[in-house]
C-alpha cells in the first residue's frame, strides 16, 4: 500500500489542492479516493438528491473536505438498463456544477461522460480529469483529451449501458478485460494524452462471478495505475445480502479495502468519510512503525 501513483497533465491544476506537487502533476501515495457527484434524477444510488446545481456543488466540496481527492461529477447515468441522454440535458446538468466547484474551492474535478462534446466543454471551465465509462472507444474522445491535455479514466465496459448487463460473456475475463483497457491505453498515449488509469468497469457488462475474477486478480496491470468502483453497486447486494441501495456501504468498504491493499491507485465511492477511515486504520495497522500520535 506504499506505492507512488501520478497522474500527468498538461493543463494547469490547483497548486494548492491536497495531492498536488506542481502545476502538472497529481501525485500521492497509496489508494486514493474518487467522490461521486450525481447530478441526474435516475442515478441508481443518489438519483435525485443533487441533481440543484447549488446541492452539487455543496456536496461535491464537502466531499473534498472530507477526503476525497478527486470529485467526479457526471450528469448521464449508467446504471444497467438506462438509456441515453441528449448532449445540450448532459451540458446543461454538469457544466454549471463544474465550474462552481473549480471556482469555489482547490478541489481537483473529474467529469464523468461519455461524450467527447461535454469533456471539452468540462475541461474549458475547470475539471481535471475526463472519466470516460466508455473507455475512449471514440476517437474524438481520445483527440479532445489528447488536445486538451487532461489524463483519462479508461472504464471497460461489455455493450451499452442499454445492454451491457442482458448476457455478458467472457472465454477468459481478466486476460480480455485488460488486455482492451492497456490497449486502449496505448492508442490514447500515442495520440497525446498525457496518462491514464484504468478501471475494469465491476458490473459493466460483468456478472458476480467476473467481477469477483477481477478483484482476486488485483492489481491487474503492471504497467498502468488501477481504478476500482464497487460503491453500492449489485455486486455488494449479491455478497451481502443488502438489497437496499444505501444499506452498502459497509460491503463497498471491504471491497475497496481489498482492492486498496492489492495495489489499487484509486477508489470511486459514495461514502468518503467512511473509506478515509477504513483506510486510515488500515495503513496503521500495516505500518509496523506506526504510534499514535
Amino acid at each position: 500500500m506504499n506505492e507512488r501513483w501520478q497522474l500527468r497533465s498538461n493543463r494547469s491544476l490547483p497548486v494548492d489542492a491536497a495531492g498536488v506537487s506542481d502545476a502538472h502533476h497529481i501525485d500521492w501515495i497509496g489508494c486514493s479516493i474518487m467522490g461521486v457527484v450525481n447530478v441526474s434524477p435516475d442515478s441508481f444510488s443518489d438519483g435525485g438528491l443533487h441533481f440543484d446545481v447549488g446541492d452539487a456543488v455543496a456536496h461535491g466540496l464537502a466531499l473534498a473536505r472530507d477526503g476525497a481527492l478527486v470529485v467526479d461529477v457526471g450528469g448521464e447515468s449508467t446504471r444497467p438498463g438506462a438509456a441515453d441522454i441528449p448532449l445540450d440535458a448532459e451540458l446543461e446538468r454538469v457544466i454549471p456544477v463544474i465550474e462552481r466547484l473549480a471556482a469555489e474551492g482547490n478541489v481537483l474535478i473529474s467529469v464523468d461522460t461519455r461524450k467527447a462534446a461535454v469533456a471539452a466543454a468540462a475541461v474549458a471551465v475547470g475539471a481535471n480529469i475526463v472519466n470516460d465509462v466508455a473507455g475512449l472507444r471514440d476517437p474524438e474522445m481520445v483527440a479532445i483529451c489528447a488536445e486538451m491535455g487532461v489524463p483519462v479514466v479508461i472504464v471497460h465496459m461489455q455493450g451499452s449501458p442499454t445492454t451491457m448487463q442482458l448476457d455478458p460473456r467472457y472465454d477468459d475475463v481478466v486476460g480480455e478485460v485488460v488486455g482492451w483497457m492497456e490497449e486502449q491505453a496505448d492508442v490514447a498515449l500515442a495520440a497525446g494524452v498525457p496518462s491514464v488509469l484504468l478501471d475494469p468497469g465491476l458490473g459493466f457488462g460483468k456478472t458476480l462471478e467476473h467481477n469477483l475474477a477481477l478483484l482476486r486478480a488485483l492489481p491487474l496491470s503492471q504497467r498502468f495505475p488501477v481504478l476500482i468502483g464497487a460503491s453500492r453497486k449489485r455486486t455488494v447486494e449479491q455478497l451481502a445480502g443488502r438489497a437496499s441501495v444505501q444499506r452498502r456501504d459497509p460491503g463497498s468498504i471491504a471491497i475497496h479495502l481489498w482492492a486498496a491493499q492489492r495495489g489499487a491507485a484509486m477508489v470511486r465511492v459514495h461514502d468518503v468519510p467512511g473509506h478515509r477511515e477504513a483506510m486510515q486504520v488500515d495503513r496503521a495497522l500495516r505500518n509496523a512503525s506506526y504510534t499514535p500520535g
